[in-house]
């Protein structure tokens, strides 16, 4: 009798716990698998990753212009720069500087054009061309024949010329275009050609190159 008792007693305690447990449970719950509250923020999270892929701005590429180095550099030839690119930097692209080259000749912090032409000269032509009284940073003419007058193209007139046509000439350079114009307005023009030797800077050398090409 003891024994039976206490079975009942051990019964009906565990009922009593399985019925706790079920009145725990939310309504409506199902025995089926459900999402847990992380597994729901993680779905929510890569949803929203999948709507925003590949938004990121394009980075857009500076535009880049040619120009051809030769002379006294290392590596001659066609070189793509950037269009905000200046002649130090040509020159780099060209293998730098030949040990004759004269870097003081030319302006390295100018800037590049699209198309442009950058030659390096070595001091023995920077020599001549000071003694022929050129000025730095002038560029001579291309061809023997470009010191002359090319056919069908008019002498330039030193009395009338503008700044711009005087520089055309060959070792004449903005100063000494100035110094011509000045020349003329203190001394009512020019009487002949030779008379331009008059001014500082342009002497026989220089003089014989643009002879050809100059009048009254």
């Amino acid at each position: 009798m003891v024994m039976r008792f206490q079975n009942g007693k051990r019964m009906a305690a565990a009922g009593c716990l399985l019925l706790a447990v079920m009145a725990a449970l939310p309504a409506g719950c199902s025995s089926g698998p459900q999402l847990t509250v992380m597994e729901m923020e993680e779905a929510s999270e890569t949803g929203a990753q999948s709507e925003t892929v590949q938004t990121e701005p394009r980075i857009e590429t500076e535009p880049s212009i040619a120009v051809y180095v030769c002379g006294a550099v290392n590596c001659p030839g066609v070189y793509e720069l950037s269009a905000s690119a200046r002649v130090y930097q040509a020159v780099e692209a060209a293998g730098g500087f030949r040990d004759d080259a004269d870097q003081e000749w030319v302006n390295q912090a100018q800037f590049l054009q699209d198309g442009g032409k950058i030659r390096i000269y070595t001091r023995l032509e920077t020599d001549q061309m000071r003694q022929e009284g050129l000025e730095e940073g002038s560029v001579l003419p291309e061809g023997q024949d470009a010191q002359t007058e090319q056919a069908g193209e008019s002498p330039v007139n030193l009395n009338t010329a503008t700044r711009e046509e005087l520089m055309t000439l060959p070792g004449i350079g903005e100063a000494k275009a100035d110094a011509v114009i000045a020349y003329r307005e203190e001394n009512g023009g020019f009487s002949s050609p030779e008379e331009i030797m008059n001014i500082s800077g342009i002497k026989e050398a220089v003089f014989s190159q643009i002879k050809d090409r100059i009048t009254v």
